[in-house]
């Protein structure tokens, strides 16, 4: 059985865009999937990215028009109006909910449940609020918000780490351990695809 770690950020629309499409990919090829939410920014600094406030205004204005134009695309709404928030509150809170693996949970409804909290409702997942709401919303006990933080603390740390080890340098970014493949983007999942049909 293949094993797949998925690196991603709960502020990011790419993320967002992927939708359930590599869950549905990974239950078709028998393969496991292992989140991995991370420090986006401190990626960006680590392997030779721009944080989004220091980018080129020809690659933002880039951005603002693909963003809604994959949107259309993949028949999904999204708010471009989001503020800056912080992403270690809610990553913290999938790290736990993988970590506890309660029954009847769903971590990546969970991840998708954030994802559209900020990219369809335009809440900040930084508030305990909203966390315990989602939680609770795809089978997991809202008190997780609080009892994994020091797991979650400790795993998004790691996460990092291993991310820059392996080669990811953005998200989404998926990583087919038995065979080494890299896959970057949401627009990859394809390839992805395609891929674990060969092992």
């Amino acid at each position: 059985m293949a094993a797949i770690d998925y690196y991603l950020s709960p502020i990011s629309p790419w993320a967002y865009l992927a939708g359930d499409r590599l869950e549905r990919i990974a239950q078709a090829h028998g393969a496991s999937v292992t989140y991995r939410p991370l420090d986006i920014m401190a990626l960006f600094d680590r392997t030779g990215g721009t944080r989004p406030e220091s980018r080129h205004p020809a690659r933002l204005a880039y951005r603002a028009q693909e963003l809604p134009r994959w949107a259309e695309h993949l028949g999904m709404p999204l708010r471009m109006d989001v503020t800056v928030t912080n992403p270690a509150p809610a990553s913290y809170a999938i790290i736990a909910a993988q970590a506890e693996a309660q029954p009847g949970g769903d971590v990546g409804a969970l991840v998708r449940g954030l994802l559209a909290a900020r990219f369809v409702d335009g809440r900040d997942i930084a508030e305990d609020a909203v966390i315990r709401e989602v939680l609770a919303a795809t089978g997991f006990d809202p008190a997780l918000a609080d009892r994994g933080l020091f797991v979650g603390a400790e795993t998004y740390g790691r996460n990092l780490e291993r991310a820059v080890e392996a080669g990811v340098f953005g998200v989404p970014f998926y990583h087919v351990l038995d065979s080494d493949q890299r896959f970057w983007g949401q627009d990859r999942l394809e390839f992805l695809d395609r891929h674990l049909g060969t092992l």
